[in-house]
């Protein structure tokens, strides 16, 4: 008998059809002798439309309103799945994050889990009872809901995994797993069987929409293993493990890519020791993100300092610059640019194999490709190049590296 933790997304509790077809799932695990908790997000798009709604009824949204807000859509798909779970036969109870034990800071839209006991969830499985947690949801230290953020859900059900000491941690979407391009980019795109954790990081890092980046964290640093699957075909999906241990590794696993950054240019900046310290700590403290980094060769002791951030964090790195950041570092200008995309190879085997860079350089430039920043690690390679280029870059690298199924 196997403990396996279940999350679903929202598209596979997106109505009542679904809703059975999962119930009915669980049902089959239950006779072949397995325990399960589910994890549940919003049904369909259902967080869209809350988010919709505060903006239709107000322009200052405070964070704890918010929280109370979005997490009511897990709760309202938990108590139907419990009812469908019911029309089964098995006894199933639903949990709200708190019930759960999720204890978390204080950051309302993107709480981080501090602790979980859950002894409620161990309680109902020693019962012989189905548990349905909320996703993506918690209670803080200062007794207020709080939301774990978007993909939240993949990281309740892993923490949980974890915390239960379950067997295998099983992560439904509408895709069948984990792929070497997105399907929808690259048609010939190929699903891939086992992965690496140190991978997948790196894919979802950058663009790989799923499985949330923070969940696979949480499970490669606890060592829970991961199964990305549909909830749709009910097949084998993509199994994540600590190491693949395939005899001859790939030497490109998968192409990525990511088209929700824009690129910031600041111009003549002093070229001292202490500058780059100075800007990346006030962006820091601002809440902005900073991705990939490029300083230019000093002239006339100035420089430029080149970096890249998510598009929704634009506007703060704007203001934290033309606030006071600009005239700390002696700079004279800021130029930014939307109109980037990111396309990375990923692969463990590139450690071992040298000409990974050049094929992949080579591709662009024969292609009339230009790169415009570039970023390494010892298993991915990005490069930044004009968005309009984007996914036919994606198609041009997937073939070079002979990837299409």
């Amino acid at each position: 008998m196997a403990l396996i933790v279940q999350k679903f997304g929202g598209t596979s509790v997106a109505d009542g059809d679904r809703m059975r077809g999962v119930a009915d799932h669980v049902a089959r695990c239950r006779r072949r002798g397995d325990q399960v908790v589910l994890v549940v997000s919003a049904m369909g798009k259902e967080t869209d439309e809350l988010l919709r709604l505060a903006d239709d009824v107000a322009q200052n949204h405070p964070g704890r309103e918010m929280d109370m807000l979005i997490t009511a859509g897990e709760r309202k798909a938990i108590a139907l799945m419990c009812m469908a779970i019911a029309d089964q036969g098995i006894e199933a109870h639903s949990f709200t994050g708190s019930q759960a034990g999720f204890l978390t800071d204080t950051n309302h839209r993107n709480a981080k889990i501090l602790e979980l006991k859950p002894d409620r969830i161990r309680a109902a499985l020693d019962a012989g009872i189905v548990p349905v947690v909320a996703g993506s949801q918690g209670v803080s230290t200062d007794k207020e809901i709080t939301f774990l953020g978007r993909g939240g859900s993949d990281t309740t059900a892993v923490a949980l995994a974890q915390a239960l000491d379950a067997d295998l941690c099983e992560l439904y979407t509408d895709v069948t797993g984990v792929f070497s391009a997105d399907p929808r980019v690259v048609t010939a795109a190929r699903r891939i069987d086992r992965i690496s954790f140190d991978e997948l990081l790196e894919m979802t890092a950058t663009g790989c929409p799923k499985p949330a980046m923070r969940s696979v964290e949480v499970a490669h640093n606890h060592q829970v293993p991961l199964h990305i699957r549909s909830a749709f075909t009910w097949e084998p999906g993509t199994l994540v493990v600590q190491e693949t241990n395939d005899m001859e590794q790939p030497i490109i696993r998968a192409v990525t890519h990511d088209d929700s950054e824009s690129k910031i240019t600041v111009t003549r900046v002093a070229d001292r020791p202490g500058v780059s310290a100075t800007l990346f700590r006030g962006l820091a403290e601002a809440g902005v993100n900073v991705d990939m980094i490029v300083q230019n060769i000093s002239d006339d002791s100035c420089t430029d300092i080149s970096f890249t951030c998510p598009s929704e964090d634009l506007d703060t790195a704007k203001a934290a610059l033309e606030g006071g950041l600009m005239e700390a570092i002696g700079a004279q200008d800021v130029r930014v640019d939307p109109t980037i995309g990111k396309v990375s190879v990923v692969g463990a085997g590139m450690k071992s194999n040298p000409g990974v860079a050049a094929t992949m350089f080579e591709t662009l430039a024969e292609n009339d490709i230009n790169i415009e920043m570039i970023s390494t690690s010892a298993i991915r390679i990005s490069c930044v190049i004009d968005d309009a280029e984007l996914e036919r870059a994606v198609q041009l690298v997937h073939t070079a590296f002979g990837l299409d199924s």
